[in-house]
């Protein structure tokens, strides 16, 4: 998989030549609706020739399975699929083996060095009795580098037959769903949430459900409803027993706990009733992950951080998410949204106080739009970075790029003369977030949210990931 920024002058048609690439997989895997019109400064997700194929209308994955000359198992294998029949048009799938032309003078040892795999591996793969059995023009099998393994969640606010439309065709790609979301009440009780069409979706896919407990009511996160429990043994118990209730019953894997504007005096409690939380959870085998807010110090001033206590969530939690996006928020100044510098300058904190692996980056999946000049107390609309794209071209403005904060942007004047500034991201961006998490030697990471149409993240994630499935 390759990056292609649009420059002036490029056709669809010229780029597809370039890359020697049918023009069809590049409008499949970045959903392009009109191939026709292109923005200068937009990235395209570029699948290599021989090593990836999209998957067209019509496609089975055994035929895909013969194009590559594998196995249908070497293929699924390859794919992380679980079922062969799940595979969806615009689906980048992967050849995990691609050809070498034996050349004059070559050895296996040579060939292996050269693409970083065993000689063992090149003598199964090509079935080989006696390794120095090979001639020149002869075509070797080389086996696809092992990518690094990682962990991805990803949130879901939509729990409906779209959410399990959604969930079937990207389970691929997840190790845990995380729809969103059930409610403490003061008593201890949950609020209810109809999410089973998106649990089997999940069952499809074997991506591990986890059931989100938040302090949200009536619109927003809520002081007041989090201290009534924290502050209250007998309303915790009720709580866990209600939890665990609810886990048996509807097949979740484990719990996240999303309290967020905690007050700082029930830090301590807040711990203590992780601890509670874990003392029950884990001897019946399930998960305990809590959301943090993103702190560069331990002292981090400020109603949304003093209560998210790093250090402890790092000693009780299974894991954690680190909510690394919100800089560029509805209600503020235009910004992109997880600008790095800013993300790694949180990251720089988490890891001397929380294990690497237990720390997954929060990711968004989304952008805004701004009126500028910004006015105080006016509110950005969310655009999904397909529909910032279009914004872009229906324009006709240049995509720029921060590489600061490795963010695309632009800006755009509307039919009424009202002058607009868009963040968001790109193949780009989620490359730069992704090396970010090879670096710091993170779980991985957590998309928030599901259903604002990114198709370019996938195919990014895949290239530098095979994500783990429990």
């Amino acid at each position: 998989m390759q990056i292609h920024v649009v420059q002036r002058g490029d056709t669809l048609w010229q780029i597809a030549q370039n890359y020697g690439v049918d023009i069809n997989q590049i409008v499949l895997l970045n959903e392009l609706d009109n191939p026709d019109v292109l923005v200068v400064g937009q990235s395209l997700v570029i699948p290599e020739l021989g090593r990836e194929y999209v998957v067209q209308p019509g496609d089975t994955l055994w035929a895909v399975a013969q194009m590559f000359g594998v196995t249908l198992q070497e293929l699924v294998a390859a794919n992380n699929i679980t079922d062969p029949s799940l595979i969806y048009t615009g689906q980048m799938l992967t050849n995990p083996y691609f050809p070498h032309t034996v050349q004059a003078g070559e050895y296996i040892w040579g060939i292996a060095q050269q693409y970083g795999v065993s000689p063992e591996q090149i003598i199964a793969a090509n079935d080989i009795g006696q390794p120095g059995l090979i001639f020149p023009g002869q075509s070797l099998r080389i086996p696809v580098t092992a990518r690094p393994v990682t962990e991805v969640n990803a949130y879901t606010t939509r729990v409906d037959e779209q959410g399990m439309a959604e969930v079937l065709r990207l389970g691929s790609y997840f190790t845990y769903i995380s729809p969103f979301m059930y409610s403490i009440r003061d008593d201890g009780s949950l609020t209810e949430l109809p999410e089973q069409p998106v649990l089997e979706a999940a069952r499809a896919n074997e991506v591990a459900p986890l059931l989100v407990v938040t302090n949200f009511t009536q619109g927003e996160f809520n002081s007041d409803l989090a201290a009534v429990v924290l502050r209250n043994p007998e309303v915790q118990e009720q709580l866990i027993t209600d939890l665990l209730a609810m886990m048996r019953a509807k097949g979740y894997a484990g719990v996240n706990f999303d309290f967020e504007y905690v007050y700082p005096e029930d830090r301590e409690n807040y711990n203590d009733f992780l601890r509670r939380v874990v003392d029950r959870l884990h001897p019946e085998g399930f998960l305990v992950s809590t959301a943090l807010a993103p702190k560069e110090t331990a002292g981090q001033q400020g109603l949304l951080y003093e209560a998210h206590d790093y250090r402890a969530h790092g000693e009780i939690a299974d894991f954690v998410i680190v909510m690394t996006y919100e800089w560029g928020w509805a209600g503020g100044e235009p910004w992109a949204i997880a600008p790095i510098n800013e993300v790694r300058d949180v990251l720089d904190y988490a890891v001397t106080v929380i294990p690497r692996d237990k720390i997954l980056m929060g990711m968004p999946l989304y952008g805004r739009d701004w009126e500028i000049p910004w006015v105080e107390g006016t509110i950005a609309s969310t655009v999904s970075p397909k529909e910032a794209v279009q914004l872009a071209a229906t324009y006709g403005v240049l995509i720029q790029y921060d590489e600061t904060y490795q963010s695309p942007f632009f800006r755009y004047v509307d039919e009424n003369g009202q002058e607009h500034e868009v963040w968001f991201e790109d193949a780009r961006s989620v490359q730069a977030k992704y090396d970010t998490v090879k670096a710091y030697g993170l779980r991985g990471v957590s998309y928030w949210a599901l259903g604002t149409p990114f198709p370019q993240n996938w195919p990014v994630l895949q290239d530098n990931f095979r994500i783990r499935k429990l």
